[in-house]
């Protein structure tokens, strides 16, 4: 039965250093070689993982936490927030001075100039604050929506705006989703099309929007470096990502 593997990138494929281990690259390398299919799950934009794609011939993908989904180089689905809405939650930012950022499948592009916020959860992903354009999405199809507001105001959004998911991954960040929206529900269009199922899956993760995927699929690993939520629904947890964990889990689990 064919079977395929779902990473997430930052903190399980990619080391605290933001890079691709050996040990990792290797190992997906012989899982494909094994017959494996080979796809990402992140949250990502897909110009963000461009290089890793290459480096890892990869060539399905489910990003945006779910919202952009390729197969074989074909997209597959997309979605994302209804402008209107999208302009309620950018205008109850603005009054707070919570700024947000938006993406395509192409760039990233910034409501406010100089922020700190923006600026030092971007930088986590090495990334360097935006170009400027407040009005990108009424424009452009944006596939994802960053909303940059401390946690402790995250409850007060939630209850203001219910209809939409908030989906923190930086202190001062969160990704904005559509109502059920997942890596999960991304997941599941991309196996309807491949004419798999959830059993067939198996998937790697970390962080907090990874909960819902470890809980769909047959098979789901937690890195020991991921978030204890994650942690929890996973099947099984591996080493941390800086000692090889990803490799390690694979060879446990007899996938190579």
């Amino acid at each position: 039965m064919k079977k395929i593997l779902f990473f997430d990138v930052d903190g399980t494929l990619y080391n605290s250093e933001k890079l691709l281990p050996a040990s990792a690259k290797e190992a997906l390398l012989e899982a494909r070689r094994k017959g494996y299919e080979i796809a990402i799950a992140t949250g990502r934009a897909p110009f963000m993982i461009q290089s890793l794609l290459e480096e890892l011939d990869i060539h399905t993908y489910v990003t945006f936490n779910g919202q952009y989904v390729v197969y074989q180089d074909e997209v597959v689905y997309a979605n994302g927030i209804e402008k209107e809405e999208l302009a309620n939650i950018i205008a109850f930012g603005e009054a707070r001075n919570e700024p947000v950022v938006f993406l395509d499948d192409k760039q990233m592009i910034a409501s406010v100039e100089n922020n700190d916020m923006v600026a030092e959860s971007l930088h986590t992903l090495k990334y360097p604050y935006p170009a400027l354009d407040s009005s990108y999405y009424m424009q452009n199809n944006v596939y994802q929506t960053l909303i940059f507001m401390e946690e402790k105001d995250e409850p007060l959004y939630c209850e203001t705006f219910p209809n939409v998911q908030f989906v923190r991954w930086h202190q001062y960040s969160c990704d904005i989703l559509p109502k059920g929206g997942s890596k999960a529900a991304g997941i599941a269009k991309l196996l309807t099309k491949m004419g798999l199922t959830l059993d067939d899956a198996i998937a790697f993760g970390d962080g907090i929007n990874d909960i819902e995927m470890l809980q769909a699929v047959g098979t789901s690993i937690a890195m020991g470096n991921g978030h204890e939520k994650a942690k929890a629904v996973a099947t099984h947890i591996a080493e941390h990502v800086d000692e090889d964990g990803l490799a390690k889990m694979m060879r446990l689990l007899k996938i190579i």
